[in-house]
């Protein structure tokens, strides 16, 4: 039976679930080719059998909705935001759009700017769930599985759930929420209904693993109260076995970022010294080592060692070389190696390097098969008292350096090439390109070579305000799914 409000004058769309977007979809479309306004329908939700019929017209013969591209992306996160309004909004601004197609770019339009606090707050909400998600194991043997329970504040069960079947693969698991539960038996997933938080358990033999990890990373030194309780707000405590610590951290933080402080070292370590010394011989004359007998990239590795091609090499420890399967589809080149880096003497394994391979990992890239590689081979940097600075390499400097990643590209034979950042780009396409302009573009070069532009990762570790930077990482998130596409390509 339809509720006593029910008014006969309007159209009526029931959905099947809060999350139901292709029932909206659907409905949406009928409706606007039929001209029906924003304000004529009511929307409601209502599950199973007792849903009635949607007062729905047919598609007019031949009719046709077009809107922009982007739209139904945006569409399907605000959709799973927890604003029961949200589906008129998102019917009134696909009304819109039909008449006014670049509405979306109108940054002061108070419906573009909804939809784009509405997806914000579904973003910020998924990385809560990332983060904040604690199994905790039930049973033994053949029974074993995990289970946790979580709490957030929009829709995005169904959203996330791929990720912890990815990051997740090898193990059974089911996490509850409030209004959704998603299942995973090691072979298929199923999204349920909700559950009460006594339906999960409260502990297991884990925790103290938990607690000894959380205060092995914590870091004193950087510790922010109010950003942390903004990262990390109170209401997810009661379920995280680390929060018990967190009192006594924060209390002795103090003290223990002075200790830390204490232990830094002034300049790398004394080996380091020596091995630039057996590599790089002061003594002797700044020549370029020849690769012409180089066939492989390990041979070309090799050469690289002794690489006198620009000043560089007389202040960095050693030459960081690309590293990946000679035969990787894609090649991902970055700026040049940075502190930590230039003493592991391998590329990407700084904080910029962590938050690239977590990316990779939610894009589904698996980063073993791809080849990285930085436009300049030595780290450039500014003595700050005890710490290297970074400094941006010049164009001569890239330039003299091109020579090598030239060689790379020769005996990899890549069929697409990632330009992390404009130096990379530089690098790649011989001129200066608006990268933050033309992300997300690809451009092919004169040899064939197709190039996808986009920023290089540290430029998320750079953004101070929290949802920005979470925005930033969706952002190069989706570049690096546009990658695996067309990786396939």
């Amino acid at each position: 039976m339809r509720p006593a409000e029910f008014d006969l004058t309007r159209h009526t769309v029931w959905l099947e679930s809060q999350t139901d977007f292709a029932g909206w979809r659907d409905a949406a479309r009928r409706l606007a080719l039929n001209e029906v306004r924003p304000e004529d329908v009511s929307w409601r939700v209502v599950a199973g059998l007792d849903r009635p019929p949607s007062d729905l017209p047919d598609v007019p013969q031949g009719a046709e909705l077009i809107v922009p591209r982007d739209f139904i992306g945006h569409a399907e996160t605000a959709f799973c935001h927890s604003d029961p309004g949200r589906f008129a909004f998102l019917y009134r601004l696909l009304w819109r759009l039909r008449i006014e197609p670049k509405l979306l770019a109108i940054a002061s339009d108070p419906d573009t700017k909804r939809l784009e606090t509405m997806e914000k707050a579904v973003r910020r909400d998924s990385h809560k769930m990332h983060a904040f998600v604690r199994f905790r194991k039930i049973g033994v043997g053949e029974d074993e599985r995990y289970v946790a329970w979580f709490e957030p504040d929009h829709f995005i069960v169904e959203r996330n759930a791929d990720f912890f079947v990815r990051r997740f693969t090898g193990m059974r698991w089911t996490i509850l929420t409030p209004y959704a539960s998603a299942d995973w038996d090691g072979e298929r997933l199923a999204i349920g209904p909700g559950a009460a938080k006594g339906d999960a358990p409260d502990k297991d033999d884990t925790e103290t693993l938990w607690r000894t990890y959380f205060e092995n990373i914590f870091n004193p030194a950087r510790l922010k109260v109010k950003a942390m309780q903004k990262e990390m707000p109170k209401k997810y405590w009661r379920n995280l076995p680390e929060a018990s610590l967190i009192p006594d951290l924060i209390a002795g933080a103090d003290k223990a970022a002075r200790d830390m402080i204490a232990k830094i070292p002034t300049t790398p370590a004394p080996h380091h010294a020596k091995v630039q010394a057996r590599h790089w011989p002061k003594h002797q004359p700044a020549e370029t080592p020849d690769d012409g007998d180089a066939h492989t990239v390990s041979e070309l590795r090799e050469a690289a060692k002794g690489c006198r091609r620009c000043p560089l090499w007389r202040d960095a420890t050693q030459t960081v070389f690309g590293e990946g399967p000679d035969n990787a589809k894609v090649i991902f080149v970055g700026e040049q190696p940075g502190d930590q880096e230039d003493l592991a003497g391998q590329p990407f394994v700084g904080p910029a390097g962590k938050v690239f391979d977590a990316i990779l990992d939610d894009a589904g890239v698996d980063r073993l098969k791809v080849y990285v590689t930085n436009a300049v081979k030595h780290f450039k940097f500014e003595p700050r008292g005890k710490r290297r600075i970074h400094s941006k390499p010049n164009v001569g400097e890239v330039q003299a350096c091109r020579w090598w990643l030239d060689h790379e590209f020769e005996l990899i034979k890549p069929n697409l090439a990632v330009a992390l950042g404009a130096t990379a780009a530089l690098s790649l396409l011989g001129k200066a390109i608006p990268v933050t302009k033309m992300r997300g573009q690809v451009i092919e070069r004169e040899d064939g070579l197709r190039v996808f532009l986009t920023i290089h990762p540290s430029f998320i570790l750079r953004i101070r305000d929290h949802a920005d930077k979470e925005a930033e990482r969706e952002r190069f998130l989706q570049d690096m799914k546009q990658v695996k596409k067309l990786m396939a390509a």
